[in-house]
């Protein structure tokens, strides 16, 4: 009995990738045509906009009627080749007439993405934690203008992190908050789950270097905690025990949209966000970023004005237009995507990450990002068929 038992289970554990897999296979394609922004893609793993194509593979979402899409070749952006060889494909080689057209083709408009290449990161001779001359980025008048016809045309528009900040021109960042009635306040962080200089190299040097500039050359940090960067240069240290409660920085969502987007109470976020002011009229917090300081840290904070609570999801849902800013680098995390090709791949997203060993990225692609993304491109798909 007890074999018998051993090897049904055993039968069922080989099969059931195999269901899952011919599942997914039998899922009907449904057509969703986006115009993914990226310049910011570094190799052709296209990291910055992964997940987003993780979520279009999984629930059978087309550019065509049966072509799906790829990451290394479906977007508009910075395109890298070998031996230091590129292409730039972005909006700006549009003419306007090209720019309607594509507003009239497209049911969505996703920038993932528009910080860009430096010289440094791009170039072997570079070092890629320092800054140099910029190669590629920003928020071009071409991306502007295509955001202008897709919300004419009442079409979906969705926007991430460093959409625009650095480099983006004030002009066109300018035109950008007017147009969606959200203001940068001009600072960006990152969670480091250690700021050791000896013993963590992913701390940018351009980074420690602005902060030594104010601070006497002293960098006195050894622990995990936060670091604010604003667009004059300046840096703030936010660090665990000596300024936060907690060190990660936790996404809240309200109780309304909970449900609506299948999103947990709370979540950490580990990795790059910026602060936006909304004009509340306007767009709606579906979750909010809290920074759990302490005494300290809230003193620190109000002396550079910088709030310990403020917008991770907006939403404006009306008959003038859609439009979602994410203020976080959220389409950004580390999956692959073999995953994405088993239907029910979900209720066995415990296997792909495991939070004590500093894998929230991925638990928050998962328990976040992927809910999030499913869920507006569901409701706006059946919005738009229907």
């Amino acid at each position: 009995m007890r074999k018998r038992l051993f090897s049904g289970i055993l039968i069922l554990i080989i099969a059931l990738p195999l269901i899952m897999w011919v599942l997914w296979l039998l899922t009907p394609n449904t057509k969703l045509v986006i115009a993914i922004v990226d310049k910011t893609v570094l190799n052709s793993k296209a990291q910055e906009h992964l997940s987003l194509n993780w979520i279009l593979n999984h629930e059978k979402y087309t550019k065509t009627s049966e072509k799906p899409y790829k990451a290394d070749r479906d977007y508009f952006g910075f395109f890298p080749d070998e031996n230091e060889n590129f292409e730039l494909k972005g909006l700006e080689r549009f003419s306007f007439s090209k720019l309607d057209q594509l507003s009239n083709d497209a049911n969505i408009a996703y920038f993932t993405d528009t910080y860009g290449i430096y010289n440094n990161e791009w170039f072997q001779q570079g070092d890629d934690k320092e800054r140099s001359g910029i190669l590629y980025g920003g928020l071009s008048d071409k991306d502007i203008q295509l955001l202008e016809l897709m919300k004419e045309k009442k079409k979906l528009v969705i926007t991430e992190f460093n959409t625009i900040g650095s480099p983006t021109a004030y002009r066109n960042r300018a035109r950008f908050e007017e147009m969606f009635q959200l203001k940068w306040t001009g600072w960006t962080a990152r969670y480091f789950d250690n700021l050791n200089l000896k013993e963590n190299k992913e701390i940018p040097k351009w980074l420690v270097r602005n902060y030594k500039n104010s601070h006497k050359g002293d960098w006195p940090y050894k622990n995990s905690g936060i670091a604010f960067v604003n667009n004059k240069d300046q840096v703030i240290i936010l660090e665990n025990e000596t300024h936060l409660n907690e060190a990660v920085p936790h996404i809240i969502t309200n109780p309304n949209f909970q449900n609506k987007y299948a999103l947990p109470e709370s979540i950490k976020y580990p990795f790059w966000f910026d602060i936006v002011v909304p004009n509340s009229k306007i767009n709606t917090a579906v979750s909010t970023f809290k920074i759990d300081a302490n005494e300290n840290g809230l003193k620190e904070l109000a002396v550079y004005g910088i709030p310990s609570n403020f917008p991770a999801v907006l939403q404006h849902l009306g008959e003038d237009y859609n439009f979602y800013y994410f203020s976080g680098d959220f389409a950004d995390n580390p999956i692959g995507m073999l995953s994405s090709h088993f239907q029910g791949i979900g209720y066995f997203k415990g296997l792909f990450y495991d939070e004590r060993n500093n894998m929230e990225r991925t638990s928050f692609f998962w328990n976040y990002y992927k809910p999030l993304v499913s869920n507006i491109l569901r409701q706006y798909s059946e919005k738009i068929n229907n």
